[in-house]
């Protein structure tokens, strides 16, 4: 997704907004409006496949519709709390963070994963 802080084509904290510096009004609200459409089909994608879907973890009789919405609207909160939490990277900064570290956990997970294996 186009969120902070992986928006890097697109700055749209700048006085320039990135791409749609042409746009206003309804056509600017349309941009916005994709933004956060793809963020909830994303959260609810991420509940469908990972979290259970709408399956009662505690077993409290809640209906499978609220537990749905309870999970999606979390993950929704999730991705809202990193927006606002973190600065954007700029592209030496993500470069050094995946080269220093998400190569060398990877590289361990694959190792972890073969020794399990065997």
């Amino acid at each position: 997704m186009n969120r902070i802080p992986f928006d890097l084509p697109e700055d749209e904290g700048s006085l320039a907004a990135g791409y749609h510096v042409e746009y206003s009004g309804m056509r600017f609200a349309y941009f916005a409006l994709g933004e956060y459409v793809a963020m909830v089909a994303i959260a609810m994608l991420t509940v469908v496949f990972f979290l259970g879907g709408w399956d009662d973890p505690l077993n409290i009789g809640l209906p499978p519709i609220l537990w749905f919405l309870g999970k999606t609207g979390f993950l929704i909160y999730v991705f809202m709390w990193i927006r606002f939490t973190l600065p954007r990277y700029r592209f030496d900064q993500l470069m050094s963070i995946g080269w220093k570290i998400l190569i060398p956990i990877s590289l361990v997970n694959v190792l972890v994963t073969g020794f399990m294996k065997i």
